[in-house]
């Protein structure tokens, strides 16, 4: 069985954050969802627990941050393609986020871009060839962490 992963997200208002999501193509699974708890399927893998402040914080005794003004983790989610990127950043744009608040990365073989949902949790889209990554870092040697042995 192939593992899954679900992303707990505290958010302030949960019928609006449920809405964005849904327009940038998550779908809601009601079977895990309530007044206080919106599960977004973007894959079979992959999940998202929007939860209200109430409902996060029974999960941790640690304080809400404001995503707006801090950032505890970076969010990165693969395209099908550089066009899939583009678009998926734009649906978000459209549905109130905002578009890059990390600089876009376009190395060729790989790009990617940023968006920020309602509640500022940032989201980065990436598209990647990986053979040619591949053969990028074997030419470039750019792959190894800096101080590893090569």
């Amino acid at each position: 069985m192939s593992k899954l992963i679900f992303i707990n997200l505290p958010v302030a208002d949960l019928p609006k954050a449920t809405a964005f999501y849904e327009s940038i193509g998550a779908r809601k699974n009601p079977q895990f969802s309530d007044h206080t708890a919106s599960c977004l399927v973007f894959s079979e893998s992959i999940h998202a627990m929007l939860l209200t402040h109430e409902k996060f914080q029974q999960f941790t005794t640690k304080k809400i941050v404001d995503a707006h003004t801090s950032a505890e983790v970076l969010i990165c989610i693969s395209a099908d393609s550089r066009t899939d990127v583009d678009a998926l950043v734009e649906k978000a744009t459209r549905a109130g986020g905002a578009p890059d608040p990390t600089p876009t990365q376009d190395f060729g073989f790989m790009y990617g871009r940023s968006f920020e949902d309602l509640d500022g949790h940032i989201w980065e889209i990436m598209w990647m060839d990986a053979d040619a990554a591949s053969k990028a870092c074997q030419q470039e040697k750019t792959c190894q962490p800096e101080g590893a042995a090569q």
